[in-house]
């Protein structure tokens, strides 16, 4: 794949129906994804990949850390900016977010139908099941792992600013 190709899955990646839940802070989260993509070069042919992704509880990285690790091959700008970080570890939080994609869990059924009939069966299933950490995508076929990742992004930059409030208020940071 080429960038082309990676900002192709992105831009078109779209979240059909997002989770209830962020990422918990505190404990480990499994997410149920249901991707949807149509099949290059065939019409009404959909293709339902179904698997989990496990987000790890999200650690916090203290800046005295995370400005060693900036400083290996750097210069004297970073190493001002690694004192700033540690003159200010309050004001400054860092976590670090860990997902387990396991291929196991995936099984893929091939559709006949047009996009939308699909994703609306998908929908209701989903609704249906009351499932509060699913998620329905629709994404590009032959690049649809990079959909995939470009959600668990999204969903880290959603969670974070949570994450960190129960950080401080359990008076972690």
């Amino acid at each position: 794949m080429n960038a082309d190709s990676f900002h192709y899955a992105i831009e078109n990646t779209q979240v059909i129906l997002a989770p209830q839940r962020r990422i918990e802070t505190f404990g480990s989260t499994s997410f149920r994804f249901y991707l949807i993509t149509e099949l290059m070069d065939s019409v009404n042919q959909i293709r339902v990949r179904d698997g989990k992704i496990h987000a790890e509880r999200p650690q916090i990285v203290a800046p005295g850390h995370y400005s060693r690790l900036l400083l290996e091959g750097f210069g004297e700008k970073a190493q001002a900016f690694a004192d700033w970080m540690h003159e200010n570890s309050k004001q400054v939080a860092v976590l670090k977010y860990g997902f387990q994609f396991r291929k196991t869990d995936i099984q893929e059924n091939i559709v006949h139908s047009n996009m939308e009939d699909a994703i609306d069966r998908v929908r209701r299933s989903v609704t249906e099941s009351e499932e509060p950490l699913s998620v329905i995508l629709q994404g590009v076929d032959d690049a649809w792992e990079v959909c995939l990742l470009k959600f668990t992004m999204d969903l880290i930059q959603q969670s974070a600013g949570g994450n960190l409030g129960d950080f401080r208020r359990r008076g972690l940071l």
